[in-house]
């Protein structure tokens, strides 16, 4: 224990105790039947407005590297699990080498840059897995542009211009997708809603509000 506790290590355990925490927040949630989403609109509002930008340069490149983690095509909380796991146990590993060769840690906040850029293929790596358990062999060609005109139900944030919400929805074959979603100006959808998938626009999709059509025909 004293190991993990040394002040080169702590950035790291931290990581890992909150994964922990995380962890044991959804046993208990499950348990009393509310969803780990609640959880997640307290701890991930930021994340939403940083997304704000995709016709700036600063913007795009974040959107991209989103879609590039399978962020939206999976759930977020696992990308986060990862992450955390990913970035607590990599910084570790690094300091017990260095323990070893040297006699004593690096200071955590150098080696915190290097070990995120370790961390970040490690989500894509869980991304990749489950989406490709999520969507199975048979649905694995279906297109993003075929999810356009389904119904989605806003499970995580407030979706509106420049602020965009997670969405869930199933396709044709049963197999659930959640995407990345952002309305016109003046709209507005919060957790529960309803929206429609009018427009791929990168690792998002632009929506509106379904009519009472749209959701006879995707039920």
């Amino acid at each position: 224990m004293g190991f993990f506790l040394q002040d080169g290590n702590q950035l790291f355990t931290g990581a890992l105790v909150l994964m922990l925490m995380i962890a044991v927040l959804e046993g208990v949630m499950t348990l009393i039947g509310v969803g780990i989403s609640d959880l997640l609109d307290n701890l991930l509002p930021e994340v939403d407005v940083d997304l704000d930008a995709p016709d700036t340069e600063a913007g795009g490149v974040l959107t991209k590297l989103l879609g590039w983690l399978r962020f939206g095509e999976v759930p977020a909380l696992i990308l986060l699990v990862a992450f955390l796991v990913g970035f607590g146990v990599t910084g570790l590993l690094i300091q017990m080498f260095v323990e070893s060769l040297f006699g004593t840690l690096l200071p955590g906040w150098l080696l915190a840059m290097p070990v995120l850029l370790l961390a970040l293929p490690q989500v894509r790596f869980v991304g990749n897995l489950l989406r490709k358990f999520a969507v199975g062999d048979e649905t694995e060609a279906v297109s993003r542009q075929a999810f356009i005109g389904r119904v989605a139900v806003i499970t995580i944030g407030q979706a509106a211009a420049g602020s965009p919400a997670e969405a869930r929805f199933s396709d044709q074959f049963g197999t659930t997708h959640y995407v990345m979603v952002e309305p016109d100006e003046g709209e507005i959808f919060s957790q529960g809603d309803k929206v429609l998938l009018v427009e791929e626009l990168g690792a998002r999709f632009r929506v509106t509000r379904p009519t009472s059509q749209h959701l006879i025909q995707n039920n």
